[in-house]
């Protein structure tokens, strides 16, 4: 077992004090001890790391995402979400293993190099025939060193059906639930150290029926794996629920069992108070989107209502066709600025964002206890800012520095205590390569479409 310190950091652990001139001992993939240098334990053997000039901060947890959109960036970019939807499910359908694998590495690389160790996806689409789309995300994963939660979504109410998919993009229930099964059986690893956790993720209250909703839950619930889906992320949602259930879509998430502490939930935009009182009531999650949800005018997610109602929050980044190049931490910096914009200056601290983009994560994802802050006993997934540059060294408070301006310089990022990021490059996948695949990924993407078409 190897043991590293870093050195003469500023920790902000999240939980705890912050440490402003401190070391962080990591043993194996564990963090062991931490604490001010003049208390630095005398390890001769140790690998060291000289931090001076860098914030330490817990390893940022993305807890929804799309990866495979990287390869439709840019397309319908002044819809709402619906038309969006009706726009890209065409293109979509195209996809293949290939595609999703160049997709994936790109959009996790750059999840790697905006601070993140850990990072949910949540992939809904799968067209008969095209290989193996899961299996291909996990393998970029593999690849590129970060935790994963592959969410395997479904879909199986098409337009026939009063949906809002094609009918040619959706799955039949017995396919799905049998391939979610498997998904799990082969992949899922429970493990405290696990780098591979499946989650069970029917994509929304417009795109999937009641029944698959049910089934999927009682699934997860029998397999002992969380659950994921998107809810009352726009208007059109809302009426698309009142006009064909008679309720909200949280009313209706809670008649089908959706509501839960194995449940978190993408976007939760257009919340009553009610609606609020019930999620913190049953411990569900919510991960909150708000590039994209300014990308497509969804609007603005009452974060700071939901906070002070006792509901769990994290971040994501969604997917990167309504988002863009949408980084870990400029959703920290998004998420304090729409809170403000929309309730003043008070809403929400640079602090409570590091949180969100940390514990909260691991919270909707079920690790709290070994993600999400600096603590011994917690996984070593570290992320060392560099803050001492000749712009962001005019600013005193390092976690200010952090949240409320442009992403620092990323000095190092440690996943179980391996590094993947040095010196604010790749250190486990070519650089340049991972943005490569991501280019080919969509070239081939809009070929397949146009061939299909």
């Amino acid at each position: 077992m190897t043991t590293l310190l870093i050195e003469n950091a500023y920790l902000a652990p999240v939980a705890g004090p912050e440490i402003p001139h401190g070391y962080l001992r990591i043993d194996g993939d564990r963090i062991t001890a931490l604490g001010p240098m003049d208390r630095l334990p005398t390890l001769p053997h140790a690998e060291r790391v000289d931090a001076t000039g860098c914030l330490a901060s817990p390893g940022l947890v993305n807890t929804h995402h799309h990866l495979y959109q990287w390869a439709t960036q840019g397309l319908a970019q002044d819809a709402t979400l619906f038309d969006w939807l009706v726009t890209l499910y065409p293109v979509w359908a195209a996809m293949d293993a290939e595609v999703v694998h160049g997709a994936a590495l790109a959009g996790l690389a750059h999840l790697a190099l905006s601070g993140c160790t850990t990072s949910s996806d949540h992939h809904y689409l799968f067209p008969h025939g095209r290989g193996d789309l899961l299996a291909a995300e996990i393998a970029a994963a593999r690849d590129v060193g970060l935790r994963f939660h592959p969410a395997r979504g479904s879909m199986d109410r098409g337009r026939s059906s009063g949906g809002l998919p094609p009918d040619d993009v959706v799955e039949p229930i017995d396919r799905i639930l049998a391939a979610t099964a498997d998904a799990v059986d082969a992949h899922h690893d429970p493990s405290p150290s696990s780098m591979l956790r499946i989650a069970v993720a029917p994509c929304s209250p417009f795109s999937v029926s009641g029944e698959l909703m049910t089934e999927a839950a009682r699934l997860a619930r029998d397999k002992g794996v969380r659950l994921h889906t998107h809810l009352a992320e726009t208007l059109d949602e809302e009426e698309h629920c009142l006009a064909q259930f008679g309720v909200r879509p949280v009313a209706y998430m809670e008649r089908l069992g959706w509501l839960g502490p194995d449940v978190w939930v993408a976007h939760a935009v257009h919340l009553s108070d009610g609606d609020i009182g019930r999620l913190a009531a049953t411990g569900t999650g919510v991960a909150h989107c708000p590039s994209s949800n300014g990308r497509l005018g969804a609007g603005v997610a009452r974060v700071a209502d939901l906070l002070r109602g006792g509901a769990n929050v994290g971040l994501g980044v969604d997917g990167s066709a309504s988002s863009e190049l949408t980084t870990m931490a400029g959703e920290m910096r998004q998420a304090l600025l729409f809170q403000r914009a929309h309730s003043g200056p008070d809403a929400l601290t640079a602090r409570q964002a590091l949180e969100l983009a940390t514990l909260g994560g691991a919270r909707n994802l079920g690790r709290e206890a070994d993600l999400g802050t600096l603590e011994p006993g917690k996984l070593a997934d570290v992320a060392l800012w560099r803050v001492d540059g000749p712009f962001t060294a005019a600013v005193d408070d390092p976690v200010c520095a952090l949240v409320l301006g442009p992403q620092p310089p990323l000095a190092r990022l440690l996943v179980g205590g391996r590094t993947v990021v040095a010196g604010g490059e790749l250190r486990t996948v070519p650089h340049d390569a991972a943005g490569r695949a991501g280019v080919a990924a969509h070239r081939r993407l809009l070929r397949l479409a146009a061939e299909r078409r």
